[in-house]
């Protein structure tokens, strides 16, 4: 196994491939759990009509397509760092601008670039999970309006079953390059309450961090952290 230490590989080049040829439709229901099966959905993220709405590491923006589409929101803004994901968000729902925008950026230059612009902000085992947190949080914090909120899905535990880490530090996670060549990614799976202290640490008050039980089992099943927390008004 190699690590990739450039940033030119696009390591989700591959993810969500095979479901787009087959299903192309705009989703008509959002989850937050793992399982994207049961649980709370985008009532959520409170009442979005007007609203400007980030999701950060949108993938292939069924979520941001159904918000769009279901939620009546001014804008919603898809950020993933990924051409290919880019690609394929673009070819499955590019009809949905312009409340549907889908851009490719990393995370944190995005948010860095667009300073109070944001009702709500939002991932869904998205960007939060792959970016280091001391970076993505406070970047998120400051491209939030006063009284924003920031909403994120992660897991409680590894998929593999071993605990979440008690620091805030990342693990390498299995990954491949667009040609296949096998290789590691970094991803944070972090305890409750060090997600609450790097929230705080970011500026955000009112943290609530929710366990959303596996729905089903299995190998791969895994228990939620839903994660709510508000830019200060």
């Amino acid at each position: 196994m190699v690590r990739v230490t450039t940033s030119t590989a696009d390591l989700w080049h591959h993810y969500g491939r095979a479901r787009a040829t087959s299903d192309r439709a705009v989703p008509g229901t959002f989850y937050w759990s793992w399982g994207q099966d049961a649980g709370p959905g985008a009532e959520v993220l409170g009442d979005l009509i007007g609203r400007c709405v980030g999701d950060l590491g949108a993938g292939a923006s069924r979520h941001a397509a159904h918000l769009a589409v279901h939620h009546q929101p001014a804008r919603v803004v898809a950020v993933d760092a990924s051409p290919a994901q880019q690609a394929m968000a673009t070819d499955l729902y590019a009809q949905l601008a312009p409340r549907l925008h889908i851009v490719q950026s990393g995370a944190v230059p995005h948010l860095q670039a667009m300073t109070g612009t944001y009702d709500v902000l939002y991932s869904v085992f998205g960007a939060v999970d792959f970016t280091d947190p001391r970076k993505l949080l406070p970047a998120a914090a400051a491209a939030l309006k006063p009284g924003g909120r920031l909403v994120f899905a992660s897991l409680a535990r590894y998929l593999s079953g071993a605990p979440a880490q008690p620091d805030a530090v990342a693990a390498d996670i299995p990954a491949k390059t667009p040609d296949g060549e096998t290789t590691t990614m970094r991803r944070w799976v972090l305890q409750e309450h060090v997600w609450a202290k790097l929230l705080d640490e970011a500026g955000f008050t009112n943290i609530t961090v929710d366990v959303l039980p596996a729905a089903t089992g299995g190998p791969r099943a895994a228990d939620t952290l839903l994660v709510s927390a508000y830019h200060p008004s």
